[in-house]
């Protein structure tokens, strides 16, 4: 067997399984705010900016647009978010929060990071661990980017 194909040896599962356990820790704190992780993630996209463009949105998340359009279409039908065509381009789509959406991110500041810190009160890691960490992970992602 070669070393570099055992799997305690891959940091890509490590990262598999910290993401796979980060989602399912957030579950029980967004089924009490009635959205899904991907949801979460836009609209916290759209708290620091309202009224993006769907492009930006798909960009700010990494993923395509044919990812977020059907994931936009859910929300909307929850009453989260409007689209609306583009005043200058009426080709793009521009998201909107609406007011069950901007209520939305004081629930969620009132639940989520209390509840996420509960979870992880077990790890030793202090807030500028944290901050590290999530710099060094960028700089991953920005490697694997650039091969893309």
């Amino acid at each position: 067997m070669h070393e570099e194909l055992l799997l305690d040896n891959q940091i890509c599962f490590r990262l598999y399984t910290v993401s796979r356990l980060m989602t399912q820790a957030y579950m029980p704190m967004l089924t009490k705010l009635g959205i899904t992780y991907p949801q979460y993630l836009v609209m916290m996209v759209l708290w620091e900016r309202d009224a993006q463009p769907v492009n930006d949105i798909a960009h700010r998340l990494m993923l395509e647009t044919n990812t977020v359009t059907p994931l936009l279409q859910r929300m909307e039908r929850l009453g989260l978010i409007v689209r609306r065509r583009g005043e200058m381009d009426k080709r793009q789509q521009i998201v909107s929060l609406t007011e069950r959406g901007r209520a939305l991110e004081q629930q969620a500041y009132e639940l989520i990071p209390a509840g996420m810190g509960e979870r992880l009160s077990a790890c030793p890691f202090q807030l500028e661990d944290y901050r590290r960490f999530a710099g060094e992970l960028d700089t991953v992602i920005d490697a694997l980017k650039e091969k893309q």
